[in-house]
């Protein structure tokens, strides 16, 4: 591994990273690509995505893996950490001509070793579901174009069901499809179901059932990716205009809103427990945001561009001992009927529901730790950790500070001075007021990170891992900036948004356009008007210029200013705290992986995935699940079984 410092090594590309729990290695063998192993030549191309499912194969080897690159798709069983990737036998292979594939997704429940249902997603609109190990092509929806004419950004299966999926497009519209149902000949005529601050729903009007069930349009811009809750309840929303919107998901309620420090948001995640919602963009940070308070409570800066991928790691987040008692959310009783509709929905259980499900008798925690990673397009990998003292500032500390975060470079604060802070935090949920002292380099946050080449962000180098005898429990502060009275009031955010009718859905609702209640709207009126004109200076390329009609090409210079007054009058409110409002994290890991921008991050059990827009999807096996491949000879054949 190549050392830390300047110079030459912090170009070169890292294949093992250091952490609390060990090391993680890059696992030559396992890198699954194109079957010639030439690298993509990805100018002007879509990026490269990655899905997983497990068939439940009698081997043990049921994991499955889908990829694209350019306009070929491939399938292929994924073997991992255990044996070395052969790339000369894909399951199945596809070259689409006239346009390329955006995005996939396997549908969990029906996967058997016979029969899998995969969603591909298409740059000209297009929505296929195929089956690779059948080899079949079962329907193409939307194959006329009449629904939406925009590149796919993102689909998902709906969570519990066989047969609804959701799809996004560039366009910011969102639209939910029955596998079942036809898509009809003609366009699609819509009646208005529900709308609210930056969002309205229509429904399909057609006298026999047809596709789109349901259509969303959503904020400004492109919508750039969606996610489901845990138990499916919830979507998240990330959307070129810079908010993330969170609905439930059933009656389409509005629960929150977040605002972007400037520029779009490009990907979202939710944690294990449906707690909080991770967002990346191009203000090149990472945002945490409280689900329940509604309420950014802490920002990551560690990318020196765009973050193009977050993931919750649901294999390192722990809760040692308890959590404090609090619902998943205040408006769960709303969504307590069981909705079958179309195929026959059920819903999904969260897959680490005992994160919700402890809780403790004197609501103190003993020890929480949230480990979530990111890339973007700067080729590096970060790795953050959300610990107790990010998330419940308010309760006193009793551990020992660890500087753990491992940083390519070091960086002198700006002043050259550290200064201890004192500063009292007002939490309205406790009814209580605690001081805590936080010692934080002092940095100037005038500047957002990555607006220009002068980070005002200090980073300290430090050891790749905790001292043996250091507690091992979660990581340090992260350097955390002083907590803000400001956005303290949590439980009483005004852009916390909360449904008046209990129980409605608009799934198995009449639909009726009339008589739609209208939702509290902050500041948000004031936003919309954004229409995405990008602050960030790479943005301004004539690629952006020239998708525009040239009418709108002399409104170009009035309407940046337009955005960048309305994104002035969100900053410093609950939407947008200011940098010095919230914490400010440090990565744990930043480590430079790949030549080409990174598309790709997936947790899985042994190991975790990233990929890059070369078309290179690479296994980085976790601490002690190396195995035998560590062992073998890089320059051997790639092909094969090690025993």
């Amino acid at each position: 591994m190549a050392a830390e410092g300047g110079g030459k090594e912090m170009n070169e590309i890292k294949t093992q990273f250091t952490t609390r729990e060990g090391v993680y290695k890059l696992l030559t063998h396992s890198e699954y690509s194109r079957p010639n192993r030439v690298p993509f030549n990805s100018q002007g191309s879509n990026p490269v995505k990655v899905s997983f499912v497990n068939v439940n194969d009698q081997s043990g080897n049921g994991d499955r893996i889908c990829f694209n690159v350019g306009r070929e798709l491939y399938f292929y069983i994924y073997k991992g950490v255990r044996k070395a990737a052969d790339l000369s036998k894909p399951i199945d292979k596809r070259i689409y001509k006239g346009t390329q594939p955006t995005c996939h997704d396997f549908n969990p429940l029906t996967a058997t070793a016979e029969s899998v249902s995969l969603l591909v997603g298409f740059s000209a609109g297009q929505v296929q579901l195929i089956d690779p190990i059948k080899k079949e092509t079962s329907k193409l929806f939307n194959e006329e174009r009449l629904i939406d004419k925009s590149r796919v950004t993102c689909v998902r299966w709906v969570p519990g069901s066989e047969s609804l999926f959701l799809v996004a497009h560039s366009s910011g519209s969102l639209y939910l499809y029955n596998v079942e149902h036809t898509c009809g000949t003609t366009p699609p005529h819509y009646q208005l179901l529900k709308q609210g601050d930056g969002y309205a729903v229509h429904t399909c009007k057609s006298k026999s059932a047809r596709n789109p069930l349901l259509r969303w349009t959503v904020g400004e811009g492109a919508l750039n990716e969606f996610a489901f809750s845990p138990d499916g309840k919830f979507l998240a929303c990330a959307s070129q205009d810079g908010f993330l919107r969170v609905f439930g998901f059933d009656a389409a309620e509005l629960h929150g809103t977040m605002k972007s420090y400037f520029g779009g948001l490009l990907c979202v995640c939710w944690s294990p427990d449906g707690r909080y919602i991770v967002a990346g963009g191009e203000d090149d940070l990472v945002t945490v945001w409280s689900f329940s308070d509604c309420r950014v409570i802490a920002r990551g800066h560690g990318h020196k561009s765009w973050v193009s991928v977050v993931a919750f790691d649901h294999c390192t987040t722990s809760v040692e001992d308890s959590d404090p008692p609090a619902e998943f959310s205040g408006s769960d009783e709303e969504f307590h009927e069981q909705i079958h509709f179309g195929g026959g929905r059920d819903r999904a259980n969260s897959s680490q529901s005992h994160l919700s499900k402890r809780n403790s008798t004197d609501g103190r925690p003993v020890s929480v730790t949230y480990r979530f990673g990111s890339v973007g397009q700067d080729t590096q990998l970060c790795l953050w950790d959300l610990t107790e003292d990010i998330l419940f500032p308010h309760l006193p500390l009793s551990r020992t500070r660890t500087h753990t975060n491992v940083m390519s470079a070091t960086s002198p604060p700006a002043t050259g001075a550290a200064t201890t802070n004192t500063t009292t935090t007002t939490t309205a949920a406790a009814a209580t007021t605690t001081t805590t002292t936080a010692t934080t380099a002092t940095t100037p946050t005038t500047n957002p990170p990555g607006t220009n080449g002068n980070n005002t962000v200090s980073s300290s180098s430090g050891n790749s891992g905790a001292p043996a005898n250091s507690l091992p429990a979660p990581l340090p502060r992260s350097n955390s900036l002083p907590h803000s009275s400001g956005p303290a009031g949590g439980s009483t955010t005004p852009n916390c948004h909360t449904s008046s009718s209990k129980g409605s859905s608009i799934i198995d609702s009449t639909f009726i356009a009339t008589g739609v209640s209208k939702f509290a709207t902050l500041s948000l009126h004031d936003t919309r008007k954004e229409r995405h004109e990008k602050d960030h200076k790479r943005n301004h390329s004539m690629g952006h210029i020239s998708s525009k009609s040239s009418d709108k090409l002399n409104q170009l210079s009035s309407a940046a200013r337009t955005a960048k007054a309305d994104a002035a009058k969100t900053l410093g409110t609950l939407l947008c705290p200011r940098m010095e409002e919230v914490p400010l994290l440090e990565p744990l890991v930043c480590k430079k992986i790949a030549h080409e921008r990174l598309t790709v991050l997936i947790f899985l059990e042994d190991c975790l995935v990233t990929a890059c827009q070369e078309g290179f999807i690479c296994t980085w096996a976790r601490p002690g699940k190396v195995g035998l491949l560590s062992s073998q000879n890089p320059a051997n054949s790639p092909s094969g079984t090690v025993v």
